[in-house]
């Protein structure tokens, strides 16, 4: 029977599961188990917590904090109360956090801790308090069992469940509305289609302000009935899984990239024979989880890859890659390893979960089959996306509303692409596209993903808009080249003879496998990576393409 609100899936699984473990929680002896009935039972005390503060129903409720139990706790309280949670990017700086809450009409911001606190101290139109004293409000003011089943009993699938703002790539963030029939359809549809069990282990800890951790990390585990391990910090987070033994992560490509360059930097370390076992290992690896002939596979993988596949802890079933585009050699690198991984897409104003691979029918270069959503692709290559994952409207925006949501409900994502039997391949972004002074049409983001395959790229950015041909701007893989050269950090890359010869040389290496129009003919080294401090990455950690091109705008002048 489907769950009618998030608050009553919540409900029904703690009654189906009892005393299953739902969370684990990091403490000082390691992680803490808490029950799907002690999970419930929290929840109506921060349910109560919130209704002695005076929030209502329809009210908006920010949430500025690190991952943890206490994030969840608040937030499934907000949804059984019928009240609208907006998570805010604990990351944000104060300003950009407090457009947000000022925008959303928050009454009350819950702050992880007294620095988020202090981002909107100077609000005085909302009240704020610390997660850990709703908390410890809790203690006191829980909610009957039989209050709590009449405040969900009042919350319908269509009611506002959230207000999610975009990552704000391409201009100021805009609120997309997702109603409870948003995450519900999404975890549904991902239950009914993937191999998903409830003896699954979660480890979260990509930001639970993005609807991707939301979503397929927080409610989906519920759904299925699973577990949802929180990670310590990102510093802890290889130690973790080793404690926690995962079966499942979300992750995002930067993360899987950064995993498998450590892997291979400590191989390319151990040199000699190791060395040649692994690339052979890696070789047979590829071609096996290709179905081609691969007859050392299985000692190969003894041997070599169930070593690496021990560093997550040894249990882990599959990655599942979202937010990005997955670089081709990380994930045959990850199918060799037998450490599946399974890309995706979904965008904020879609619950985040649109398109998914299966295990079975891995197409990892695609974002795989649709999650019982319609897909058509537009004369011009747009996707568009229709269903019951697609947002309400953008908050108190209806002109931008109108303008990606037309009168037949089509929501336009803005990306370009094609089918490739059941399966979506994302190909650019559609504002994205480059216009040479000649007339033709570029798309920058296969160039870029080419690019960062070498390992001595860690980001590009391809331009050419009215120039003859493409440029490109590039951030080094400083670790990796500082090595290759044998330069300390001292030099300067940018002014290095031998650091432009050598992406020079990675450069020429992606040109032979382009068109000729597609051709980066002359690019430029930065020494610095891009950043969200510094303006050129949305939390996300997706390239702000407006603010590179206005911020190296004397570099890129120099192109001519």
């Amino acid at each position: 029977m489907e769950a009618t609100s998030l608050g009553d899936l919540l409900r029904k699984q703690a009654a189906r599961y009892g005393d299953k473990t739902a969370i684990l929680a990091p403490s000082k002896e390691g992680f803490q188990q808490v029950s799907y009935a002690e999970m419930a039972a929290a929840v109506r005390r921060y349910a109560g917590a919130l209704k002695s503060l005076g929030v209502q129903r329809g009210d908006r409720v920010a949430i500025i904090s690190e991952n943890g139990p206490q994030w969840a706790f608040a937030d499934w309280a907000c949804s059984s109360l019928g009240i609208v949670s907006v998570p805010v990017y604990p990351s944000l700086p104060a300003d950009q956090a407090q457009v947000i809450i000022c925008d959303s009409g928050a009454t009350l911001v819950l702050a992880g801790d007294e620095e988020q606190l202090k981002k909107v101290a100077s609000l005085d139109s909302v009240r704020s308090l610390l997660l850990k004293s709703l908390g410890d409000m809790a203690a006191k003011d829980e909610l009957s069992e039989e209050e709590w089943n009449r405040e969900i009993d009042q919350t319908s699938r269509g009611d506002l469940f959230t207000i999610i703002y975009t990552s704000g790539t391409t201009g100021q963030p805009k609120g997309a509305m997702l109603r409870h029939e948003v995450p519900l359809h999404v975890c549904e549809s991902a239950v009914k289609r993937l191999p998903l069990h409830d003896t699954d282990t979660f480890l979260s800890f990509l930001p639970m302000s993005h609807v991707y951790e939301r979503i397929a990390g927080q409610v989906l585990p519920i759904q299925m009935g699973a577990t949802i391990a929180y990670a310590k910090s990102l510093a802890s987070l290889a130690g973790d899984m080793q404690k926690v033994r995962p079966t499942i992560m979300l992750c995002v490509p930067r993360f899987l990239e950064a995993f498998t360059d450590r892997v291979l930097a400590a191989i390319a370390k151990e040199g000699g024979l190791k060395k040649k076992l692994f690339d052979l290992g890696l070789s047979q690896g590829v071609k096996k989880a290709q179905g081609k002939f691969a007859p050392l596979a299985g000692l190969t993988d003894k041997l070599v890859m169930s070593k690496i596949r021990a560093r997550t802890g040894g249990r882990l079933r599959f990655f599942v890659s979202g937010g990005a585009a997955l670089p081709p050699h990380v994930a045959e690198f990850l199918l060799a390893t037998k450490l599946g991984v399974l890309q995706g897409y979904g965008l904020t104003e879609t619950g985040g979960g649109t398109c998914i691979n299966h295990p079975d029918r891995n197409k990892y270069w695609t974002v795989g089959e649709p999650l019982d959503m319609e897909v058509r692709i537009a004369q011009d290559g747009e996707i568009l996306l229709r269903g019951p994952g697609i947002m309400t409207g953008y908050y108190n925006m209806p002109e931008e509303t109108a303008q990606v949501i037309d009168e037949e409900g089509w929501f336009h994502t803005g990306d370009i692409g094609e089918m490739e039997g059941q399966s979506l391949k994302i190909t650019d972004r559609k504002k994205d596209i480059i216009v040479l002074g000649n007339g033709k049409n570029v798309a920058p983001q296969p160039i870029e993903n080419k690019l960062k395959q070498s390992p001595f790229i860690s980001e590009a950015v391809v331009l050419g808009d009215a120039m003859d041909a493409c440029v490109a701007l590039i951030i080094p893989n400083f670790e990796m080249v500082r090595a290759e050269l044998g330069v300390g950090e001292d030099v300067l890359l940018s002014g290095s003879d031998e650091a432009r010869k050598l992406i020079k040389r990675e450069i020429d290496k992606t040109n032979k496998t382009l068109a000729p129009f597609e051709m980066v003919k002359k690019h430029a080294i930065l020494d610095q990576p891009f950043s969200q401090e510094s303006g050129e990455m949305t939390p996300t950690l997706k390239v702000k393409r407006k603010v590179v091109k206005e911020k190296f705008a004397d570099v890129i002048s120099r192109f001519g």
